[in-house]
């Protein structure tokens, strides 16, 4: 089968346009292409998703072991014909200034060459020193080719053979400069890939610009891999629990990986939003709030009475919730949205959410517990991450977060034996525990039918 990581010196050079232009194409050859992605991520996949209507999977050498991202991997693999990984900043940018969960990184553990996509922007002869630099910095080097972005025909034909001459590298063909090719971003990246009304013309234009521009033959050559072998399936066979699961405008950050994890540990998601549904769905077992744009859309949760009201009194009687960031504002008493208004949510917790300007608590961290409650045992640790503007005036203190690398540690968090909610988005596909534990208390607390918040 065909297998890559698409990898960049850094930020900014059109990974993610390239690697849904390539996805495009190959759906288009019949390849039946899957595609993944480095790092904790939630905006990234949403663009793959769109594109092969299939959910793409995150590999994250932080939240999780090489057993299991070598796992995760075979597992989204299997049956399909190609396997694109999309690469996180620069590709060898990992965890603390070194390599640890980087691009590179995950192509070691995973055995898959990399395409790196270069942007020459005021360069000629020293991209390729850059490109030397890049190859030579870690052994084995598993760049095998190049592909050019935003770059002129003209451009493109003078820079090729010099690229080629002086470090050895194919490069491959180029993207030309397109409109199409820049996704407009905001606070937390780029928008969703649902709020971009013509995303499927974006697409096809690239689809068909690097149709037309890369040497498709040349790069299934280089990236062919052996079809790696899929695990054993693990699915339960008890009856599924249903756990009720946000899934909305304003909450859309949930791993694929984590809604398989509870479905091999025995419950069935049941989707519903916060915005437009009434209430609660009837008869789940337990409720996961993850994390999105509540800020973006806090004038319609707010003015949804009945879901708020559902909400406090689902978790005030001790149905098993797991709420991350965006859910975690959600259970506060009050936030401030983007429009700079303050307004009631469901009121389970003390804190007021309210706009930092800047980015808050940015980053890996390793998460301790200081007693036992609905997914932690006292003193157990497990890797997590944040990524948000918004902050809270109570954060909680039954947990202790410490950044790797750095010494910076802080409390936050309200657990229970029946709660889980803090601003550290959870990876239930990194630690198997933490869904087999959740479903459990959700299969303790289930009664099927009316339920006192429906």
């Amino acid at each position: 089968m065909m297998g890559l990581v698409v990898a960049a010196p850094q930020s900014g050079s059109g990974k993610t346009a390239f690697t849904c232009a390539l996805l495009a194409a190959l759906k288009k050859r019949g390849v039946l292409p899957c595609s993944f992605k480095c790092g904790p991520d939630y905006i990234d996949p949403m663009f793959h998703r769109s594109v092969l209507g299939v959910d793409c999977h995150n590999l994250d050498l932080f939240l999780a072991s090489e057993n299991r991202v070598r796992a995760i991997f075979a597992a989204g693999a299997a049956g399909h014909g190609a396997a694109v990984v999309e690469g996180a900043m620069g590709l060898y940018d990992g965890l603390s200034f070194t390599d640890r969960a980087s691009a590179w990184h995950i192509a070691q553990v995973l055995g898959l060459p990399v395409i790196l996509v270069l942007r020459p922007r005021g360069v000629s002869l020293t991209l390729a020193a850059q490109l030397r630099g890049l190859m030579d910095f870690r052994s084995p080097s598993p760049i095998a080719g190049i592909v050019l972005n935003d770059c002129r025909e003209g451009l493109y034909r003078s820079l090729a053979p010099m690229l080629e001459r002086e470090t050895g590298l194919p490069v491959l063909g180029f993207l030309p400069h397109m409109e199409q090719a820049d996704l407009p971003s905001r606070h937390l990246g780029l928008y969703t890939a649902g709020e971009i009304h013509d995303l499927n013309e974006r697409v096809e234009a690239l689809s068909q610009a690097l149709e037309e521009h890369v040497d498709f033959d040349r790069l299934a050559e280089l990236c062919s891999i052996s079809v790696p072998a899929p695990p054993a399936s693990a699915l339960s066979a008890d009856r599924k629990i249903p756990i009720a699961v946000a899934k909305d405008e304003a909450f859309c950050f949930t791993y694929a990986e984590t809604l398989e994890a509870l479905e091999q540990a025995g419950a069935q998601p049941v989707f519903f939003s916060p915005i437009h549904d009434g209430g609660l769905p009837h008869g789940v077992g337990g409720l996961y709030l993850p994390g999105g744009y509540p800020e973006l859309y806090a004038r319609e949760l707010s003015e949804n009475d009945s879901m708020r009201t559902a909400v406090r009194a689902a978790v005030e009687s001790g149905l098993p919730t797991v709420a991350e960031c965006g859910g975690f504002l959600y259970l506060g008493r009050e936030l401030t949205g983007s429009d700079g208004v303050t307004r009631p949510m469901a009121g389970v917790l003390p804190g007021s959410g309210f706009p930092t300007g800047k980015l808050v608590r940015f980053g890996y961290a390793a998460l301790t517990a200081r007693e036992d409650s609905l997914l932690f045992r006292a003193g157990e640790s497990v890797p997590v991450h944040e990524f948000h503007h918004w902050d809270s005036t109570e954060t909680g203190s039954a947990l202790h977060a410490e950044k790797p690398g750095s010494g910076r540690s802080w409390d936050c968090g309200f657990v229970s034996n029946t709660l889980y909610a803090a601003f550290p988005h959870l990876y239930f596909g990194g630690d198997l525990n933490l869904a087999e534990r959740f479903v459990s208390a959700a299969k303790r607390d289930y009664v099927k039918g009316e339920q006192p918040w429906n």
